[in-house]
């Protein structure tokens, strides 16, 4: 099991914001921890906390890229999308990935640095009015590590603290990023093809997505690699943008 109460990572809105999407995955089916406990107001623990089931399998994907397992991440998310939901003040609208944060606002105001890269990239973005329909249920803040797998599947999606309601490029935008950062240029087109498979219909604005995913990440990221790699995915956006 796993227990969640707030610290420096999450807070108590969070761990409101995770039960909420525990029960929606459960009442839909979804892959996901299931809740068992929740103690939001703290009366019972003394802090806010909750209470959930673990996934058996591995969040560390393979080295190298599988096609299979691109696919499945895809396919899990459009199972998530396919889930019509209003928004709710535990279950926000989300007009970004890992929305509590906005690292691309940081730079406009002054707080991280920049470069002409990522000031052409918001420039370009925030000329287009973001798109609209359609609105779903959304992770939040899908990457490797917050799947579980086993062999070429996927067992479940964890860590649900950023989730809500948006479009579905929220989530692929920021998967398509993550593994275009990780393994290749081929990698997000299976995402993509995983996604659309499963939901049967294509996917609109991966450009716009893709864009809004790669701004929403620290001027320079956890490695030098990592940056480079964002700055080409970013700029293949930017490039594709109407």
């Amino acid at each position: 099991m796993i227990l969640r109460s707030p610290s420096s990572r999450i807070s108590s809105d969070q761990i409101a914001t995770n039960v909420a999407a525990l029960a929606v995955a459960e009442k839909h089916g979804l892959p996901a921890p299931r809740l068992l406990a929740a103690d939001l107001d703290g009366r019972a623990a003394g802090t806010p906390a909750s209470l959930e089931t673990v996934v058996p399998g591995t969040s560390t994907w393979p080295e190298a890229p599988s096609t299979e397992l691109l696919l499945a991440a895809g396919a899990a998310l459009a199972r998530v999308h396919a889930v019509t939901l209003d928004p709710t003040p535990d279950l926000p609208f989300r007009p970004r990935p890992i929305a509590v944060d906005d690292f691309a606002r940081d730079r406009r105001e002054g707080r991280m640095p920049t470069t002409a890269l990522l000031d052409l990239a918001d420039t370009r973005v925030r000329a287009i009015k973001r798109p609209g329909t359609p609105v779903g249920f959304v992770h939040g803040d899908v990457w490797p590590g917050n799947t579980v797998v086993a062999g070429d599947g996927i067992r479940g999606l964890i860590d649900w603290k950023t989730a809500g309601v948006g479009n579905p490029g929220v989530d692929l935008g920021e998967l398509r990023k993550q593994v275009a950062i990780r393994y290749d240029d081929d990698a997000p087109g299976h995402v993509l093809e995983g996604w659309e498979r499963a939901s049967g219909r294509r996917a609109d604005d991966i450009a716009y997505w893709d864009a809004v995913a790669a701004l929403n990440t620290p001027t320079e990221m956890y490695s030098p690699h990592a940056t480079l790699r964002r700055d080409h995915f970013l700029g293949a956006a930017i490039a594709r943008l109407r």
